[in-house]
């Protein structure tokens, strides 16, 4: 990591040279290549400026069989791999990744935006989930059991599902993508990995550290493409790819889950969100505004867990909404690359347009805007944090996932109407809570229809949890012991053997 009092005396990271050595070729069965299909490459465009900063290779469909083809060949020795040496590479790729944290962020930050310093956290994170499963690894067990009439023995084992494909998405393009490959490998399976278009280049990035790390050729193979519903699609139909591990809108979930259905493909889904952020009267408030910042403007709002709509007690909902707007309006939006940028651009200018249409759409509809809303003069898809209070219920931003500074806030009195409010939604991804009272936590937690809930804390993920949702946000689970079992196949066997001597032999 870059030590901070180094970053201190800096006032901008310069990434050129870093997004110099990253690889823009294909990475198939341990090898740099070109796309076959002799087309242009695909432009990759830093969000801040609103200019072209590298051109990667643009995969066609028989690239993205090749990296499959190489993910087959690759398979059966990678499983038979011992867990302990498969492990080492994890953590010799963990280690890497934490040496090289500070190019890893200024890349990331160059293509996605984010400030640099959370972008350093990512690479942080992304590594982390390299350690877990590294000790993961060695810890894949079956059991051992007598079956109710004696007769022989029940032994079963965890077995690699096989090939993967892992589609990844643009907004924590190292995090997302280690969140699959760990376990993944972890549990000796082979992968075939589609990173986001916009945000290629931290995946190849992340490639060239697991060809450092001495992983074999074929057990890990990346593809960029401008053609992902041809080039994803294609290998949908292979009847060799085991399992799609996806994160996006559920829009794009939907219809690759109705494609695995053909082959009957084992499915991780991690979409959508439209995460609600209660504060009961009760709360600690300084602590609440504490935490709707980090769940509101972690990574630009661009997160699926979100805060999406803050639920706040009448009682409290003036306190609160001044106070979260004061911290807003002492942020500075700028580009990710300059260290005193608190918020970053945008993606690009589609999501910049929907965000400013949702903060209009509050407004218009009788919502109060305390602060921001403007889209400030100046190149990148930049968007001033907002709060709007006494958003109405018909207000789209309450029901449309945001992923953008933009906070709406809503009162309430009641703690039945807030949590049928909070489940009134089909997304079921993450919550917030805040409340001092440890009795309506656990109650209002376990009553709420998401897969995640952090009370008394705006910051969700843990590589040591499991990570999903519910409802329209999919469903397996990413992180934690639970991640693993996502990548291994139960095999029964009946043994027989061990039966006990009958009775009449004891006789």
């Amino acid at each position: 990591m870059t030590p901070p009092q180094q970053l201190a005396e800096e006032k901008s990271v310069d990434a050129s040279a870093h997004l110099e050595a990253v690889p823009k070729q294909l990475f198939i069965g341990g090898q740099w290549i070109q796309s076959s299909t002799g087309g242009g490459p695909l432009s990759v465009e830093d969000p801040a400026r609103g200019h072209t900063i590298a051109e990667v290779a643009d995969a066609g469909v028989e690239d993205a069989v090749a990296a499959l083809d190489a993910a087959v060949a690759a398979q059966p020795a990678w499983a038979a791999w011992p867990p302990r040496r498969r492990a080492e590479i994890l953590r010799r790729a963990y280690d890497l990744m934490v040496d090289r944290a500070a190019a890893l962020a200024a890349i990331m930050t160059a293509e996605m935006g984010k400030p640099y310093q959370q972008a350093l956290a990512e690479v942080e994170y992304a590594a982390g989930y390299l350690r877990w499963y590294s000790e993961e690894a060695v810890r894949v067990n079956g059991r051992f059991a007598v079956p109710e009439n004696g007769a022989g023995r029940i032994v079963t084992m965890g077995q690699p599902v096989g090939p993967c494909l892992f589609v990844t998405p643009w907004n924590f393009p190292l995090a997302m993508g280690t969140r699959k490959i760990g376990p993944a490998l972890a549990a000796g399976c082979t992968c075939v990995i589609k990173p986001a278009s916009q945000t290629p280049l931290s995946m190849l990035a992340l490639a060239a550290i697991f060809e450092e790390a001495g992983l074999p050729p074929g057990v890990l193979n990346v593809f960029v493409s401008g053609s992902s519903s041809r080039t994803v699609g294609a290998l949908m139909k292979d009847s060799r790819l085991r399992k799609i591990s996806f994160t996006g809108s559920t829009e794009i979930g939907r219809l690759l889950v109705r494609q695995s259905a053909d082959q009957l493909l084992r499915v991780s889904m991690e979409l959508g969100g439209n995460a609600p952020f209660i504060v009961f009267p009760d709360a600690d408030i300084e602590a609440a505004v504490d935490g709707a910042v980090i769940a509101k403007l972690r990574n630009n709002g661009e997160a699926c867990t979100s805060a999406n709509r803050f639920y706040v007690h009448r009682e409290v909902i003036g306190e609160f909404a001044e106070a979260l707007a004061e911290r807003f309006r002492s942020l500075r939006v700028g580009p990710g690359l300059e260290l005193s940028s608190d918020v970053g651009p945008l993606i690009d200018a589609t999501q910049r347009t929907k965000v400013a249409d949702l903060v209009r759409d509050a407004t218009g509809k009788g919502g109060r805007l305390v602060v921001g809303g403007g889209i400030p003069d100046r190149p990148g898809y930049f968007i001033e944090p907002t709060v709007v209070s006494d958003v109405p219920e018909d207000a789209r931003v309450l029901t449309e996932e945001i992923f953008g500074p933009f906070a709406p806030v809503v009162a309430f009195e009641k703690e039945p109407d807030v949590i049928q409010r909070a489940n009134a939604s089909e997304f079921g991804l993450a919550a917030y809570v805040y409340t001092k009272d440890l009795d309506r936590a656990m109650r209002v937690a376990e009553l709420l229809e998401t897969g995640m809930v952090a009370v008394n804390q705006g910051m969700v993920s843990n590589v040591a949890a499991p990570f999903g949702g519910v409802k329209q946000s999919g469903f397996g689970r990413e992180g934690g012991p639970e991640g693993i079992a996502e990548y291994l196949e139960t095999k029964y066997v009946a043994l027989n053997a061990g039966t006990p001597p009958t009775t009449e032999a004891i006789r």
